[in-house]
């Protein structure tokens, strides 16, 4: 694959490197950080450090630039980009790159849970392999996460799943990436979105035959300072992946296999919320027509016409099987309500583990239970009831 050519003119390089922090009220963590980064660059390296600040209240802008003032030397320089309002990781780091001059780019977190150490390897990469990107990647051989508790590894691992398969970007272990590196020249004409959630991810949809090597780190959690993963972060990562999914469809020629595997992902899942309406009104339905029918009994019934409607649906809708001879159609069924079973089952078990066992609050464990149960018994009948790959 041809690596990316360059696009328009390319700025004259006052430093061979840059490296993007972008801060939001790291006051207790930029100095150090800044040291870091000098101590780390390989001998005869020299860098500019741009620091961009979403107008932090604790004063980190004017502390990284008066230490910057302080440390001034050949080595390294000290930027910093004073921002108005808090107005996000992915638009700090295209800011960054956009005032950087430097011909190799790092854009890694100010908050120390990325080893400057590492810089040198990534340096070392783009120029002597045939990369575009290096990622420093906490899911390869040899990477790996100290300090987060369970719930953040679980949605790390989630948000890094949705990436690598809705967005097809299977090549990349680590998609969802905060610490990496590239030649800035192969963003030159790519349009990013100022909204966005993480720029690796943009740039490993829009930029057309990036070279990727992912190279081993240890992610270590902050020690100063507070994180800055809530849902309004959370909201726009979804965002996010929904804007470059159709991004990615829009310039594809050829209906992907992403494309296929969502949609049938879709429509299971939208057959099981019927499933429940179902569920709901046969319940009712005999617990009020038969006033002596005991309402644990209504409700199996109940779930017996929900599983019954699921699996008619899905094999119609989701899986498009209309092949309904009889010896086929029971074992299939016979399937599908096994597995529906066993759904049930991993998400009671999962929601006790992670209620009794991680002290997870009980609509966050629910929430989880529900979303691995579903996941599990959509891949279970896709492949062993309808028989179909899994990844189709």
């Amino acid at each position: 694959m041809e690596a990316p050519k360059q696009q328009g003119l390319v700025r004259p390089s006052r430093f061979p490197l840059s490296v993007i922090l972008p801060t939001y009220n790291e006051s207790q963590n930029i100095v150090g950080m800044i040291d870091s980064i000098a101590y780390a660059l390989p001998y005869g390296t020299t860098a500019e450090i741009v620091v961009v600040d979403d107008n932090s209240p604790d004063g980190t802008a004017d502390i990284a630039s008066e230490y910057g003032k302080k440390i001034g030397n050949k080595k390294v320089h000290v930027k910093v980009l004073r921002r108005q309002g808090k107005l996000g990781l992915s638009s700090a780091i295209l800011a960054g790159v956009q005032s950087a001059s430097g011909e190799i780019v790092v854009v890694m977190d100010s908050d120390l849970s990325h080893p400057p150490q590492t810089i040198p390897r990534m340096i070392h990469e783009l120029r002597n392999s045939t990369c575009d990107i290096v990622v420093a990647s906490r899911y390869i051989k040899g990477g790996s996460i100290t300090g987060w508790p369970f719930k953040r590894k679980m949605i790390s691992k989630g948000a890094t799943k949705i990436a690598k398969y809705g967005l097809g970007i299977r090549h990349v272990k680590d998609p969802m990436s905060g610490f990496f590196a590239f030649y800035r020249h192969i963003i030159d004409g790519i349009k990013f979105d100022p909204i966005g959630y993480k720029m690796l991810l943009e740039m490993l949809v829009k930029v057309r035959g990036a070279r990727v090597k992912e190279i081993p780190y240890t992610f270590t959690n902050r020690r100063s300072g507070s994180s800055k993963l809530d849902r309004a972060v959370m909201l726009d990562y979804v965002k996010a992946v929904w804007r470059l999914y159709r991004y990615g469809r829009a310039n594809s020629s050829e209906k992907r296999t992403s494309v296929r595997f969502l949609s049938k992902a879709g429509r299971f899942y939208t057959v099981g919320a019927s499933g429940l309406l179902v569920n709901y009104l046969a319940s009712l339905f005999f617990t009020l027509t038969f006033t002596g029918l005991w309402y644990i009994h209504a409700t199996i019934i109940g779930i017996m016409f929900s599983i019954t409607s699921n699996f008619v649906l899905n094999k119609l809708w989701t899986f498009e099987d209309r092949d309904f001879a009889l010896k086929k159609t029971l074992v299939q069924y016979g399937m599908f309500t096994g597995f529906s079973g066993f759904g049930a089952l991993v998400q009671i078990s999962v929601l006790y583990l992670l209620v009794e066992n991680e002290h997870l609050d009980k609509t966050v464990a629910l929430v989880v239970a529900v979303a691995v149960a579903s996941i599990g018994n959509f891949l279970l009948n896709k492949k062993w009831t309808f028989k179909e790959k899994v990844w189709s």
